[in-house]
């Protein structure tokens, strides 16, 4: 008789009666329908796989039956929660099942077509092309050193630079710095980092080739020869399919979950209390 009462199983009938009947007295004897808990082939598989992840093996017959009845006093304690209203006025229940609707509406499958994909890319092209990229050479020139001698120093080996038979090693030309004497592939953003916004406006319009400028950083001035440039251009939609198709995906998300909700909030009449007239 006391193994009789100790089985988990009869505690679990008690409780359920015990909530059935408080249910009863809070609804004032409305009536009630028979329901129904339906554990699924897919349930079971679902709770079998889970507990394969947790604990590497498959569950025992027992520790299965153990699953089942845990998953059917869940069922239980959740529908009578329903019912007896304990999910309302509770922010945090609120918000996850809006969080759960607002995926499910965001995750409707729609794959898009080549045209659609197309279309994106030349809208938005600004997110899809590479930044132009420089490499180049500068030679550094301190105004606190040089002081009025600045520009005219500058020329000067602007000059010795550009001769046919000019300086070959330029490591030596100018002052000292601890500025890099050379980038390689750096885009404008790296340049402006570096050597400040001025500089890199001055560099997007140079073109490979002789040494140019003097060009004004946020250091002083510099002699500049770029060796390479690579202009920014749109890509192909082949180059950046995934990419693109990532965007679209996101924006229809976003499309999609407004029309959604604004179809829902038409099925409603909002009053809010004590809002001002204007």
């Amino acid at each position: 008789m006391r193994r009789f009462l100790a089985e988990p199983l009869l505690h679990f009938l008690i409780l359920g009666a015990v909530l059935f009947t408080a249910y009863s007295l809070v609804s004032r004897g409305g009536a009630s329908g028979p329901t129904r808990i339906v554990v699924t082939l897919g349930h079971i598989e679902s709770m079998s796989t889970q507990f394969a992840r947790t604990w590497q093996r498959p569950p025992t017959d027992a520790e299965l039956q153990g699953l089942i009845r845990s998953y059917v006093r869940e069922e239980v304690m959740y529908r009578e929660g329903l019912a007896l209203g304990l999910d309302r006025d509770d922010q945090t229940i609120r918000r996850r099942i809006g969080q759960k609707l607002q995926f499910v509406v965001e995750h409707e499958a729609v794959e898009p077509s080549e045209q659609d994909l197309q279309a994106w890319l030349e809208s938005h092209p600004e997110r899809f092309t590479p930044e132009a990229t420089f490499s180049f050479r500068q030679v550094y020139l301190d105004p606190r050193r040089r002081g009025d001698a600045l520009r005219a120093d500058a020329q000067r080996m602007l000059g010795e630079l550009n001769r046919p038979r000019g300086r070959r090693n330029v490591a030596d030309l100018g002052d000292r710095t601890l500025l890099p004497p050379s980038f390689e592939n750096a885009s404008l953003r790296d340049v402006e980092n570096v050597l400040g916004g001025e500089f890199a406006a001055a560099m997007a319009r140079l073109a490979p080739g002789s040494w140019q400028g003097p060009i004004t950083s946020a250091f002083g001035m510099h002699l500049v020869q770029v060796s390479e440039r690579t202009d920014a251009r749109v890509p192909a939609l082949a180059d950046v399919r995934e990419a693109v198709k990532r965007e679209w995906e996101r924006a229809r998300r976003v499309e999609s979950s407004e029309k959604r909700y604004q179809s829902l909030l038409a099925r409603y009449t909002v009053t809010v209390e004590g809002a001002r007239q204007r």
